[in-house]
């Protein structure tokens, strides 16, 4: 009975890390899967280690959340001292599963990273320590593996998770009466991120952006993607100051992708979903000014948004940093309304992504080279 432990962060992570158990789980029933993540990973029957906080952080952290990392880091420690694995799969979440690579593979386990850090954006620093301690890497951008091979990491391409999630179809007129919105007015759907920070931060003016655009488009209708790790009351503190109507839905993103007619989106794995259901998008994204600099002296890609990263391009427009502003995503946004040409261009070039990111099954895909592993 292979024993495996998971180990994510952030609310995508937790939903591919619930994918891949439910592939493991299927490929070998008697499989014992431990983790840390979230209600989606439990859901999927992983034992979830008690008393772990979220993993996820962005930026420069301060007293509390670094000394939330550290219990969370030795609470992990320990179990992997205690317990006998045959695998420890990492999904995303580099700040703290490279520390944790780290100290697995020194321990004895044999250690598999599934959905790569992205070390094309931020340097190769980080390449040595992957050859030392990772023993095969999983990548779901077909640009990885190469990269990782490369640079003689064992490395396996499968398609990207987020195509498994996707219905062959969706029923705008559907969508729209299921979460009560006018069959014939604008839609304008918000996506303000999964963490916290992103939330307070991108939300404000992402309302006032539509505030904005409401004046040319009387009628509009604005629906928020709410992820399953921020709370109902921080999204209704925000809404609270702003005087606008917004329809808010929880855990329901691709539906709210799919019945808008464009989408105002935090830089993330939601730009690349919302590629693949084909709404045109606005881009944007905002950290602290401290945070901002440490970034822009060590990025080194032109783009932030995974869309445009996959094509190359620049398919979406990004307001980053001091351009994040209401001002400027409803200038983008009016830009997009306004020309239908604009957007059409805009859903060739999501056309051209899907087909670089392989086909249905990555999770499946996934666990047959983790079960292999744990043979070997």
């Amino acid at each position: 009975m292979p024993r495996i432990l998971i180990v994510t962060g952030e609310a995508s992570g937790d939903l591919h890390g619930a994918n891949l158990a439910i592939a493991l789980r299927k490929l070998k029933p008697d499989v014992r899967l431990f983790g840390a993540g979230g209600f989606h990973m439990k859901a999927a029957g992983v034992e979830l280690i008690p008393g772990m906080e979220r993993l996820d952080a962005v930026g420069v952290l301060g007293l509390k959340e670094i000394r939330k990392g550290l219990s969370n880091l030795f609470r992990l420690r320990r179990f992997l001292r205690q317990e006998k694995l045959d695998a420890v799969v990492l999904i995303d979440n580099p700040g703290t599963n490279l520390r944790l690579a780290r100290i697995a593979a020194r321990i004895g386990h044999r250690v598999i990273y599934y959905i790569a850090p992205q070390i094309w954006a931020w340097g190769a620093r980080r390449m040595k320590l992957i050859r030392r301690v990772v023993h095969r890497m999983i990548v779901i951008l077909p640009f990885e593996e190469s990269l990782f091979r490369n640079a003689g990491v064992a490395c396996d391409f499968v398609g990207h998770p987020l195509l498994d999630t996707l219905a062959p179809a969706y029923d705008k007129n559907s969508l729209r009466h299921q979460l009560g919105l006018p069959r014939d007015e604008l839609v304008i759907g918000l996506l303000p991120g999964s963490r916290v920070p992103e939330v307070r931060t991108l939300l404000p003016p992402m309302i006032q952006a539509v505030k904005h655009i409401a004046r040319f488009y009387p009628g509009i209708q604005c629906v928020i993607g709410r992820a399953s790790s921020i709370s109902e009351d921080l999204i209704e503190s925000v809404l609270d100051r702003t005087g606008l109507q917004v329809t808010v839905t929880g855990n329901h993103t691709n539906e709210v992708m799919a019945t808008s007619d464009l989408l105002l989106v935090a830089s993330g794995t939601a730009t690349l979903q919302a590629a693949l259901i084909g709404t045109p998008m606005v881009i944007t994204y905002r950290l602290s000014w401290l945070t901002y600099q440490v970034a822009k002296r060590l990025v080194t890609v032109k783009y932030i948004g995974l869309v445009n990263l996959v094509a190359g391009r620049g398919i979406v427009p990004e307001l980053i940093q001091d351009e994040a502003t209401a001002e400027k995503l409803s200038e983008e946004a009016l830009m997009l309304l306004r020309d239908q040409g604009l957007c059409e261009r805009m859903r060739e070039g999501f056309r051209a992504i899907r087909g670089e990111l392989g086909t249905p099954g990555a999770s499946t895909r996934a666990a047959h080279i983790v079960l292999a592993e744990c043979q070997g």
